[in-house]
């Protein structure tokens, strides 16, 4: 819940020119709700792409005040959606149902999901981590298909590495993308799998990301507060 518009217009103005040149990978803003459309159009034929932080289960159209359905998002120019956030979950309620209802209905609207899975620091220190995000996997993508399933992305953040400052080790957050890649195996096969981009989200700054992404397993990072300031996005972009 950050940037009025004009806040967003400038920052997204101010990013363009320090990211132009970045090939190795898609780079993806989320603003409110409230900017999307002028954001969106502000990005059109640059090389960042535009999403949005949630999205309603109902598909829509109908009397659901308050909801922003997948359609009226991919028609203010959203291309993707992020679900099941651990500050949605945390704060919202948001259980897996609901999660997978929304990616259902992103998907239904030709919205790229990402679904974001992760421990609280109770869960860990009890040692059901593995437990609660296999969990969050297999029922976020309870039955998708095989093509749904390869549209999907998925972001692991671990809830006590959010906005904390503890990071969790590049070792530690390797080892759960293996087990989320194996988990999506389980599910769907090897090449679902392997195809699948596994973010990692939990305190990724620029002087982080670098170890971050040497890992096998870690195919990109979704970041917070680091990614509030032009230059610190574009460091982050631009880490190699």
């Amino acid at each position: 819940m950050y940037k009025t518009l004009a806040e967003a217009l400038d920052f997204v103005q101010a990013v363009k020119p320090l990211v132009v040149a970045a090939t190795h990978c898609d780079i993806l803003v989320a603003p409110p709700f409230t900017a999307i459309k002028s954001v969106a159009d502000k990005l059109e034929g640059s090389n960042i792409s535009v999403g949005a932080q949630d999205v309603a289960a109902e598909h829509g159209p109908g009397a659901f005040t308050g909801e922003v359905s997948a359609t009226l998002l991919r028609d203010a120019g959203a291309r993707y959606a992020i679900i099941g956030h651990s500050e949605r979950r945390q704060f919202y309620q948001e259980n897996d149902e609901a999660v997978n209802q929304k990616i259902r209905a992103a998907l239904n609207a030709r919205l790229l999901p990402i679904l974001c899975v992760g421990e609280s620091l109770a869960e860990r220190e009890a040692g059901s981590a593995e437990k609660i995000v296999a969990t969050q996997v297999q029922q976020g993508l309870q039955n998708l298909t095989l093509e749904e399933a390869s549209l999907i992305i998925t972001a692991y953040e671990p809830v006590w590495a959010i906005g904390t400052g503890r990071t969790a080790t590049p070792e530690l957050a390797a080892q759960m993308h293996t087990f989320i890649r194996a988990c999506v195996q389980s599910l769907f096969g090897d090449r679902v799998a392997a195809g699948m981009r596994i973010l990692y989200g939990g305190s990724v700054k620029p002087d982080n990301i670098a170890s971050l992404m040497n890992e096998a397993d870690i195919d990109g990072a979704l970041v917070g507060g680091a990614s509030l300031e032009a230059e610190s996005f574009a460091k982050l972009v631009n880490y190699k």
